[in-house]
């Protein structure tokens, strides 16, 4: 099973999930790892990372809504400053 998953949701599917009333994150470029001990949804409104695993690397760019799975250890390889809407589960 990925533990990475990418996805565009459309404008009404957003809505439903409530995604502009979550939190939001910013990170400059940078490089660091990161360990998943709960799912992690978010849809990323600015910014370019790779997030590599040990599944392969993932490209992650605006407007991907994407689920980090609990027990996902990666590291984020940020290209250009970050800024997403968050939520975890």
């Amino acid at each position: 099973m990925n533990k990475v998953i990418i996805e565009r949701l459309n404008s009404s599917e957003i809505e439903k999930r409530d995604v502009k009333n979550w939190p939001i994150w910013t990170k400059e470029i940078s490089k660091f790892t990161a360990d998943y001990e709960t799912d992690e949804e978010c849809l990323f409104l600015e910014g370019e990372v790779i997030i590599e695993t040990t599944e392969g690397d993932f490209k992650i760019v605006a407007g991907d809504f994407v689920t980090f799975k609990s027990g996902l250890v990666c590291v984020w390889d940020i290209k250009e400053k970050v800024k997403k809407h968050y939520n975890f589960k």
